[in-house]
């Protein structure tokens, strides 16, 4: 590989410092082995030098490798990940050589890997269960955990006392702690408050709140009663949460009166009806409301019982302990219930891919209404590590401070953040050396980021990590003992079988992806839908005459056993790491002036990375199209009933939308229009 002094120069590198650079990569070519190309990763991708040299040697050689079938990683195992890793710890235990073993292991011998994951976690049982895995009816009604009783609250607090389970700042305040011993005291405050408010085990109460300490103590308390947690966003509109609310049918609902955001206060707790048979308990943001609260709702200090003993219901294993909602390809969301095992795979996946160990602090900007508000909880505290939260918004540089002075370890994020901080250099001069793990979910992303944010903490890993509500983790996720190549998955997820199919239903190494059930935490039901017409209606066997759940996912496997997102093959697509439905967008969309269809699709940008949102028009007869002007009224509609933080690419105007014999909207064809080629 060639690249001039004087190109090195350009970048920011002192006249002899690019010519000694320039002999290195001369001696190393593009299709060496892996040996040299890490012995160049060594040399030249060093926190001491300027991100343009690496961004410039990976643009250089990243595609040239990939196309040749050697993956261009830019971080590597050490002997932390090799010695003292989960991962690791397994593979001694097991007598095995590497991921690709113990991956065959675990899904060969499914109920044995399930069972080592339950007693990796420590998880306690109030009664023993009697089979791990009971497959009388069938994959698809798979029993975990036959004859158990637990309750998974438990899991979250053991033993622990004095650790620190919650890490928190909110504004400019300074950073505060929450011990275990005083998060499991508020947990029961709330628990104890249901049940003398008349509360019953099974009922549903719904959450509505940003994520903060409080919270986390309503979520747990909740499920320590042996009641439903109904999560929903704080950024959905009014209606968005009336929908929500109407198809769990809550008897209570924990809801915060404000939230301030870039130092505006936006309203949370009017979002209610004033006439709405719900009751609330309403937690001020700042320590007193001045919002008058209805007839029947009573403030958060009033609510919380003065007993502090937490005590569990016992539940069954496939008990309902959260209800989350995920949009498919209809209009309405899905209501996805999580029982007792779910947190088995949040956790599991924490411990296992993302190597969290006690004394970890992991941070992931998100909240209870999005799965990875609920497994961020699980994934912490059930592995003894402490919750990092902030109120700050996540792409400012208040957010990136508190990342140094929190201490994280672990952080998480979806790929737009990234985009966000580096465009506007947010990590500037702070100090992230502390992070020994990165994770990027929710979209696809763009490997010159992903580069970037590893450059940030001296070339740390991250782990690209996909999944969804209905599977509680991720099938598709990256690993601290393979090299990490920016921008790819680098295994499947342990104990989780999949394959990657063309239309014709043959395996291909870029196609949709279908799950292999049973995997522990994988949905086994939907609250407003039938959940086998939603999976498993009219898939044909899988290669080895497997029963096969579809997914949606597009996904292009790589040399070396790596993968690269493709996005959504279906009408969901992601946005601000958010799964959205096409048609929901689109019956919202038609209510904008002189429209008469509609057509929303997702596209990525050059170079990869998060998708963009698209909305292609056809008009009314004789209305002229001024695409600012709809976009700005689109834009509007969006932001006050659905969710403020769905932006709009582009709109364009099309004659007709292309549609299938059966009129569905070909939207595969609106992607090639917009890329330029022919439909």
């Amino acid at each position: 590989m060639d690249i001039p002094a004087d190109m090195l120069v350009d970048c920011g590198l002192l006249s002899d410092e690019a010519q000694k650079f320039s002999d290195i990569l001369k001696e190393i070519h593009v299709q060496d082995d892996a040996e040299l190309w890490k012995q160049l990763i060594a040399q030249v991708l060093t926190p001491e030098l300027p991100f343009s040299i690496h961004r410039l040697l990976y643009q250089r050689v990243f595609h040239q490798r990939m196309e040749q079938g050697k993956p261009a990683p830019a971080w590597f195992p050490g002997e932390q990940e090799q010695s003292d890793s989960h991962l690791s710890e397994w593979l001694r235990d097991l007598n095995l050589n590497g991921m690709e073993e113990l991956q065959d292991w675990s899904i060969q011998n499914r109920e044995a890997f399930t069972q080592k994951l339950v007693d990796s976690l420590k998880i306690p049982f109030l009664e023993q269960p009697q089979q791990i895995m009971n497959l009388d009816t069938g994959v698809e009604q798979i029993e975990w955990l036959t004859g158990a009783k637990l309750n998974i609250v438990e899991s979250c607090f053991k033993k622990k006392s004095d650790q620190t389970a919650i890490i928190f700042q909110q504004g400019s305040q300074k950073l505060q702690k929450l011990s275990y011993q005083e998060l499991k005291a508020l947990t029961a405050q709330v628990a104890n408050g249901l049940q003398e408010a008349g509360i019953k085990p099974g009922e549903r109460i719904a959450v509505m709140m940003p994520m903060t300490p409080e919270s986390v103590a309503i979520f747990l308390g909740i499920i320590a009663a042996g009641c439903v947690v109904v999560t929903i966003a704080d950024s959905f509109s009014a209606e968005e949460m009336q929908v929500r609310l109407k198809i769990t049918e809550p008897k209570l609902i924990f809801i915060q009166d404000v939230i301030s955001r870039n130092n505006k206060q936006l309203p949370l707790y009017t979002k209610l009806e004033s006439d709405s048979k719900l009751p609330a308990i309403v937690l001020p943001e700042s320590e007193t409301s001045q919002i008058p609260l209805r007839s029947g709702d009573r403030l958060w200090s009033e609510f919380l019982s003065d007993h502090h003993e937490l005590t569990y219901a016992a539940r069954k294993p496939h008990d309902e302990t959260t209800i989350l909602f995920s949009s498919g390809t209809t209009g309405n969301p899905k209501g996805i219930p999580w029982d007792q095992t779910t947190p088995v795979k949040a956790a599991g996946d924490g411990y296992l891919h993302h190597d969290i160990h006690p004394g970890d602090v992991v941070c992931w900007p998100t909240n209870l209404g999005w799965m990875m508000g609920p497994w961020l909880v699980y994934a912490s505290l059930m592995n003894d590590a402490t919750i990092a939260l902030s109120d700050a918004v996540p792409t400012s540089r208040a957010f990136c401070e508190f990342v140094q002075n929190a201490k994280v370890t672990m952080l998480g994020l979806v790929p737009s953040i990234v985009s966000a901080w580096r465009s506007q250099d947010r990590v500037a001069g702070l100090d992230w050396s502390q992070i020994k793990v990165f994770s990027s979910t929710g979209e696809c992303s763009n490997p010159e980021d992903m580069l970037w944010l590893m450059s940030r903490a001296g070339y740390r890993p991250v782990i690209e990590y996909c999944g969804g509500t209905e599977t509680g983790g991720g099938y598709i996720t990256g690993t601290v003992l393979k090299p990490g190549v920016p921008g790819l998955f680098s295994c499947p997820a342990l104990g989780f079988s999949w394959f990657l199919l063309d239309e014709t239903g043959n395996e291909t190494t870029n196609g949709e992806v279908f799950f292999g059930p049973p995997v522990i935490g994988l949905s086994t039901r939907l609250i407003n839908r039938d959940h086998h017409e939603v999976y498993f209606a009219d898939i044909p066997p899988g290669p080895g005459g497997q029963t096969l759940r579809r997914h949606g996912d597009q996904i292009e496997a790589l040399p070396e056993g790596y993968y690269r997102a493709q996005g959504r093959i279906d009408d969901a697509m992601n946005l601000g790491g958010i799964k959205v439905s096409s048609v929901q967008l689109e019956e919202l969309l038609t209510q904008a002036t002189g429209v008469r269809e509609v057509a929303a699709i997702a596209v990525p940008p050059e170079g990869g990375g998060p998708s963009l949102l698209v909305i292609f028009v056809v008009l009314h007869e004789g209305v002229l199209f001024v695409a600012d002007q709809l976009q700005q009224e689109m834009q509007q509609i969006i932001r006050s009933q659905l969710n403020p933080l769905f932006k709009i690419h582009l709109v364009r105007e099309i004659e007709q939308l292309p549609r299938t014999a059966s009129n569905k909207v070909m939207r595969r064809k609106l992607r090639d229009l917009y890329q330029g080629l022919k439909l």
